[in-house]
């Protein structure tokens, strides 16, 4: 797939990638290399992934990181429980078969084609993040019971960071790494339009004006391209209802902001903020 094709079937999923980004994945694609991707909560490093599989029709696999992960929880567990109830039953001969196996994330990416969504790596420890390391060399894993297991077709693999710390250089230097800003208003509008179709044009230009003028405040956390799209879902609502368009934006405001402080905030400069 070229980069032109590409870039329409992201386009096409709704998914609307910038230069940078797209020329990221493409290469990524190409090299069959990682896609380590960080930017602000909410410009849509998760989604990407989501948006390759169905793209490339392949299964999504996700792991979500969270602190204390450990290669168990991410690779494969002996079920135990169905293994001392096969025992006692008598009814098989090797409780480490196949059938007592419970698939982990990185486990199953390597027995179908797939895109591996590993998200929120810096919430992992540092322990985990070394080990991941080695998964992504050669994706292959030993069972000690089974034997080696071999990726079938090696996944896409896309790692999400919001940097809540700083990653390792070694990971960093396996993947091929893009930062994703918030995008600028003409895409960011088209990509409203794109998930709420009912809104007008001149409506989802204010909104995201708007949005651009809460982005510029000093706020605790700046809105994302989820909340944007949400916001103007929950106005196109209220419009609907009978509501003056910015009478809707006040009142759908809490899909914005999701922050006390935040929201006393951008009240204070909303009616600049929402003005034609």
């Amino acid at each position: 797939m070229d980069e032109a094709t590409l870039a329409a079937r992201l386009r096409e999923e709704r998914y609307f990638a910038d230069d940078g980004l797209l020329t990221a994945v493409y290469l990524a694609l190409t090299l069959g290399r990682p896609l380590l991707l960080e930017g602000e909560p909410g410009v849509g490093k998760t989604e990407i992934a989501a948006v390759l599989a169905r793209v490339l029709d392949r299964e999504l696999v996700r792991l979500q990181c969270y602190e204390g992960l450990d290669a168990g929880q991410a690779l494969y567990e002996w079920n135990y429980p169905r293994q001392l109830l096969a025992l006692r039953g008598g009814v098989v001969d090797d409780v480490y078969a196949e059938e007592f196996l419970l698939a982990r994330p990185l486990l199953r990416s390597l027995r179908t084609a797939s895109v591996l969504l590993v998200d929120e790596v810096d919430r992992a420890d540092s322990e985990f993040e070394a080990f991941l390391l080695e998964f992504l060399a050669d994706f292959r894993i030993t069972i000690p019971e089974l034997g080696a297991v071999e990726a079938v077709v090696p996944p896409v693999v896309v790692l999400t960071s919001n940097r809540t710390r700083e990653l390792h250089d070694a990971l960093k230097r396996r993947c091929l790494y893009h930062w994703i800003p918030f995008p600028e208003p003409e895409r960011e509008q088209a990509i409203v339009c794109a998930h709420v179709p009912a809104i007008a044009e001149d409506a989802a230009a204010s909104l995201v004006r708007a949005v651009s003028g809460v982005r510029r405040l000093d706020l605790l956390k700046r809105p994302g391209i989820a909340e944007s799209v949400e916001w103007a879902r929950g106005a196109v609502t209220l419009l609907s209802d009978g509501n003056p368009w910015p009478v809707a934006l006040r009142r759908a405001l809490g899909l914005l902001v999701k922050d006390e402080e935040d929201v006393a905030v951008v009240h204070e400069h909303l009616d600049e903020l929402i003005a034609p």
